[in-house]
This record gives structure tokens, C-alpha cells and sequence, in this order.
């Protein structure tokens, strides 16, 4: 007696069902770490920049608003900035939740912390920190 090898019919459709929510599940990613890693990107440069430590709060809210609109940034509004000042060094950060409707009743809702010193949000020293103008 020869035993049968191969994926039944039930086996097939167990990992289409599979591979289409990994594909919904990637398309509603994608757009949300593409979008974290321009905010991430915008805010590095901003803390590369010789200037950042003299502008005031409005310039560099300024600032963040004309990279976000060139990176088509729409999570982080200006707004949304937490500015810092420790020890004569600015540090500008944005904290946020990208929410997005998978299917039926179920949705993701994925934290962001980014900051133009590169380091996390919430590993930050603690000091003087503005988030108004």
C-alpha cells in the first residue's frame, strides 16, 4: 500500500487564508513604518543641525512642519512636538499612535517614539521640556 503525499484541499485553503491576512496585515504596515522612518529621518537631521539650540520653540516647529510637508508626514503635526533643552542641548521628539482598521471589527493601533538624538523617547533623561511655544 502506497501512503499519499501532497496538501489535501483543506491544507490549501488553510494557507491561502494564512497568506492573504500576512498580505493585509503587510499592507496596512508598510504605509505606518514608512511614515515613522521619515519622521525619524526629519528629526535626526534637525538635531544635526549647529543652529537647533539657539532657534526658539516656533522655529523649530517651523522647521519640522516644512520637512514634514516635503516627506508627506501626516501622524506628527508640529503641534505634536515635545521640545527639550538639557545642558545647552535641544532634543526634539514626537511621540504618537498610528491606528489603522484591519477588517471587520479589528483594528492595530502601533506607539512611536522618535527623537533627534536617536535615542528612545522614554530612555531620555529627564529635564526641562516644552511642548509650547
Amino acid at each position: 500500500m502506497h501512503k499519499q503525499r501532497g496538501l489535501s484541499l483543506i491544507g490549501i485553503f488553510f494557507w491561502i487564508v494564512v497568506l492573504v491576512f500576512v498580505a493585509i496585515l503587510g499592507f496596512r504596515l508598510v504605509p505606518a513604518y514608512t511614515e515613522y522612518f521619515s519622521v525619524e529621518k526629519v528629526l535626526k537631521e534637525m538635531g544635526q543641525d549647529p543652529n537647533l539650540n539657539s532657534m526658539s520653540n516656533g522655529e523649530i516647529r517651523d522647521k519640522f512642519s516644512k520637512f514634514a510637508n516635503v516627506d508627506y508626514i501626516t501622524s506628527v503635526r508640529s503641534r505634536d512636538l515635545e521640545i527639550a533643552r538639557n545642558n545647552g542641548q535641544t532634543v526634539v521628539s514626537a511621540q504618537y499612535k498610528y491606528h489603522t482598521h484591519l477588517f471587520a471589527n479589528i483594528s492595530l493601533v502601533i506607539d512611536f517614539s522618535a527623537s533627534s538624538n536617536g535615542l528612545p523617547v522614554a530612555s531620555q533623561s529627564s529635564g526641562s521640556s516644552d511642548s509650547g511655544d
